[in-house]
């Protein structure tokens, strides 16, 4: 089984919530007082590590990595190395500038077909950045193909693939003849691993195949379909007042008074 599992480099979400603040382009955010970190997104790295189990499951197949974006990208692909992946594989060209979802899908898609294709293709559920969801869907549509969003857990029966999914506080489970696009979701199945020693000096040793325009034979447009004009911090609102005493039984009956006058016990 051929999988393709696409991934994506993104802010580290352990950073404080204090420290991102609106960048000087009022479009995109930024880290302020602390040094920046990205780290593969997490659905993405739920994604490689259910392509690794059903790869593993098969006793053959292959593993490709594939990213669209600058050098900035090979950080997550070879984290997803790290995970056992066969392949990297990075889809740019520095003409294209800022890209949105669906045409990332887009190019996703093409990558695809100048790889040869796949029997699957597996995408996070969505970016941890931006929230959008839309990739795994356009990959499908460019190419004619099924997909099954939020998948909890995928297993190979038979030929065929064994899908659940998460749907309004329900579990659907749903079969599908490859080849097929899912977006995974995160859940115990697909728990990522720890990469072992080994595996991560290997990563760092492997090359990352860079996939330019005139490889994809595709006549995409670079430019976003849809664009983010604006990007605004939340205004705190509201007012603080600090509830004084000489001890903790003093305070906390300061606070019951004040609570009861204004109606809330």
């Amino acid at each position: 089984m051929k999988i393709v599992c696409c991934v994506k480099q993104v802010l580290d979400p352990e950073i404080p919530p204090g420290a991102f603040h609106v960048a000087d382009d009022g479009r995109s955010p930024e880290v302020r007082g602390i040094p920046e970190s990205r780290v593969i997104d997490s659905y993405g790295e739920n994604a490689v590590e259910t392509a690794v189990q059903l790869r593993d499951e098969a006793g053959e197949g292959e593993v490709i990595g594939l990213a669209v974006g600058g050098e900035e990208m090979d950080d997550a692909l070879r984290r997803g190395l790290a995970l056992t992946a066969d392949r990297g594989v990075r889809v740019w060209d520095p003409s294209w500038g800022e890209l949105d979802g669906i045409t990332v899908g887009l190019i996703l898609a093409a990558a695809v077909k100048a790889l040869g294709g796949a029997d699957l293709i597996l995408c996070g559920r969505e970016a941890s950045d931006v929230e959008e969801g839309v990739v795994g869907p356009a990959i499908a549509e460019a190419l004619d193909l099924p997909c099954v969003t939020i998948a909890r857990r995928v297993d190979l029966e038979e030929g065929r693939l064994r899908v659940e999914r998460e749907t309004d506080g329900l579990i659907e489970v749903l079969t599908a003849e490859p080849p097929v696009v899912v977006t995974v979701t995160s859940s115990d199945a697909n728990v990522p691993r720890m990469p072992k020693v080994r595996d991560v000096m290997l990563s760092k040793g492997k090359p990352i195949r860079v996939l330019g325009p005139d490889e994809l034979k595709t006549g995409v447009s670079p430019g976003p379909r849809t664009r983010l004009r604006r990007l605004l911090e939340p205004e705190a609102r509201g007012e603080c007042e600090r509830v004084e005493g000489e001890d903790g039984p003093a305070i906390a009956g300061a606070l019951l008074d004040r609570l009861a006058r204004e109606q809330v016990l």
